[in-house]
């Protein structure tokens, strides 16, 4: 189990863990874009409750903003308990409802992630769209940007010291 200290990492970035159900497109989505807009400031991860794979019309919307998460992997919730998140982020309704898939109990050990502080934003499901092919990827675009939107409101330099240590 790592302390409470080995949370943050050696650089001074803090931790930010992005869940979502499948950890396929709005957490994979939003993974990359913390990484891309603030990883001089923050170590940005993914999980999911009930991970599948990577949408790849979540990784064609990121490469059309210059973006690349085709490198990125689903991931289950479990290969992160021994990590102290600073902050972990629920994305969708049902990872929020899946809480305490993410405890603030960050001194017991844990049969789920950990984190000082558990923040709820929820997008629309954009894989959950049925229409045509550009129909689909609309929606895609449409969680893209509005996840942008929060993300630079929220970790940016105006958001900034809404997570000060």
């Amino acid at each position: 189990m790592k302390s409470d200290s080995a949370s943050s990492s050696a650089e001074g970035k803090r931790k930010v863990l992005f869940l979502c159900t499948h950890n396929s497109a709005r957490s994979q989505m939003a993974e990359g874009l913390l990484r891309a807009m603030y990883g001089d400031r923050y170590e940005a991860y993914s999980a999911g409750v009930d991970p599948t794979a990577v949408d790849p019309r979540a990784v064609r919307a990121m490469s059309e903003i210059g973006i690349d998460i085709s490198g990125q992997r689903s991931k289950s919730t479990q290969e992160f308990l021994d990590t102290v998140f600073d902050q972990a982020v629920t994305v969708c309704d049902r990872a929020r409802q899946a809480c305490p898939i993410c405890s603030t109990e960050i001194e017991l050990p844990a049969r789920t992630p950990r984190a000082r502080e558990v923040i709820h934003r929820s997008f629309l499901d954009p894989a959950a769209t049925r229409g045509s092919k550009e129909e689909e990827m609309q929606a895609f675009r449409k969680v893209r940007d509005e996840m942008k939107d929060w993300i630079s409101q929220t970790f940016g330099d105006d958001g900034r010291t809404l997570f000060s240590p």
